[in-house]
């Protein structure tokens, strides 16, 4: 069993912090607050990337700093600096203890410890030399390239990174995390005819080096990025109108994330601008559907030991069987709220607050052979793979364009589509999903999400589903 991160020790053998006399400024600070805590955190990043034959970046960057929280109702107070030192913490606990109302709040309950790991503490970056991450980046050009005389571009990049946290409260509750995350991402554009079309893919997690550099594993990965831009140059222009629309298993699910997880986090609902919102326990979706949020998957790109406030991350059923069950929480909204936290209180980083963020959010598989919701279609479109979207959360309206689908006519999967976009909301559409297919996938592992000037890795996932009536935009007949 992997022995726990010592992150303690590092911060205050590294920063020359002396622990009694940080616990000391932290219980003055946060005494008499609703919540809060001293976030440390050490970071180490690189990033490769290699285009058209060349290295075109290699960066490495070092993050370290803390930053400190006090809440008071809905009041955040936040301070953070890059220096470690006791002075700098000293004077952001003068700037939070602004926030106190005088009334003296009471504590809330520190997260309770846990002895589960679900990655490895070790350094990815570590794993291989320069040369040898430069080298894998070749080999995926040549290997594209040898391949199909028709590319015209490569374009790779292999991303790691190793953040080290250690979290502070009141009257001594501490916690701590190690996380590794790595992610190498393939993009080919073809020529044909005078016609150039781009397929993507990619993979990563909270793990080693290792896995990305295995032969079939990044083989794996060029063979489909090229496969979708092979498919991308026999593509006809999209039909619009109102259809039956299947999206695909696996990332598709983004599309659940954007229009539907966003909508179930805690902030937006407390403050009643969610479409989601006062409808707990009521049906939401239509029978069959289960949606749940799992920060617990081992290795997973979305998952976390624990969160960035120190609560163990869990699995969380948001939707179960079409009934609203759950919301995704951090401290302060479930305080507020009268619920638990879920372990969804997640920062981009030190100089951030944290707020109630997805980890890896999915719907559950059901019943049907994807097979036969294909069959099922008389008119309609085979969504597989999205780009970019947008979303408003308060009615829960999409627009995500498809990076990859197909028109289904008498039950068969016909010719692959260019333009075709989606159009919809997100409560409308789980009512209007007829069959959900048993063959649940989770994304390969490249998912990141914003919100409010905040980015984090996540996951996403769901089985084949088919829609009884969605938008299709597009410009064929």
């Amino acid at each position: 069993m992997i022995e726990p991160p010592k992150a303690d020790e590092f911060f205050f053998t590294h920063a020359g912090l002396e622990k009694a006399r940080i616990q000391s400024v932290i219980d003055d600070a946060l005494g008499g607050l609703d919540d809060g805590e001293l976030y440390f955190q050490y970071g180490l990043s690189e990033i490769f990337s290699f285009d058209n034959g060349h290295l075109k970046t290699a960066a490495f960057d070092t993050t370290q700093g803390f930053g400190l929280r006090g809440v008071v109702g809905e009041v955040t107070g936040y301070a953070h600096s890059n220096e470690l030192t006791e002075e700098a913490i000293k004077r952001a606990a003068g700037t939070i203890t602004a926030i106190k109302s005088g009334e003296g709040g009471r504590m809330d309950v520190s997260p309770r410890k846990t002895n589960r790991h679900l990655y490895p503490p070790d350094n990815p970056l570590e794993d291989y030399e320069f040369q040898a991450k430069v080298k894998l980046l070749e080999e995926i050009d040549a290997y594209l390239r040898a391949k199909d005389e028709r590319v015209r571009q490569v374009s790779a990049s292999l991303a790691g990174a190793w953040n080290l946290i250690h979290i502070m409260r009141a009257g001594g509750a501490s916690a701590s995390d190690i996380r590794p995350l790595v992610r190498l991402n393939i993009s080919v554009v073809l020529e044909q005819d005078g016609r150039m079309e781009t397929g993507v893919s990619g993979t990563g997690g909270r793990h080693g080096y290792s896995r990305l550099f295995k032969t079939k594993n990044w083989k794996a990965q060029a063979d489909e990025a090229l496969r979708q831009a092979a498919v991308n140059m026999t593509s006809v222009p999209a039909p619009a109108g109102e259809m039956q629309v299947v999206l695909g298993p696996g990332w598709p699910g983004v599309l659940l994330h954007e229009a539907v997880g966003h909508g179930l986090e805690g902030d937006f609902n407390r403050k009643k601008t969610s479409a989601f919102a006062g409808l707990m326990g009521q049906q939401v979706a239509a029978r069959g559907i289960t949606v749940v949020d799992d920060g617990t998957l081992e290795g997973r790109r979305g998952s976390l030991t624990i969160d960035d406030e120190g609560t163990p991350a869990s699995e969380t059923v948001l939707i179960e069987d079409g009934i609203l069950k759950g919301y995704i929480q951090d401290r302060q909204n479930a305080r507020l709220m009268g619920m638990k936290p879920t372990g969804n209180g997640r920062r981009e980083s030190y100089a951030h607050a944290p707020m109630p963020r997805m980890t890896n959010t999915f719907m559950l598989a059901g019943k049907y052979p994807p097979e036969e919701i294909l069959k099922s279609v008389k008119d309609g479109i085979y969504a597989t793979s999205f780009g970019g979207g947008q979303v408003d959360i308060t009615n829960g309206k999409f627009v995500f364009s498809c990076t990859e689908a197909y028109r289904i006519k008498d039950g068969k999967v016909g010719k692959a589509l260019k333009g075709a976009t989606l159009i919809g909301s997100g409560p409308e559409v789980l009512k209007k999903v007829t069959m959900v297919g048993n063959d649940l996938e989770l994304d390969l592992g490249i998912g990141t999400c914003g919100k409010e000037g905040q980015s984090i890795p996540v996951g996403v996932g769901q089985p084949t589903l088919l829609v009884d009536g969605l938008t299709v935009g597009g410009t064929g007949a």
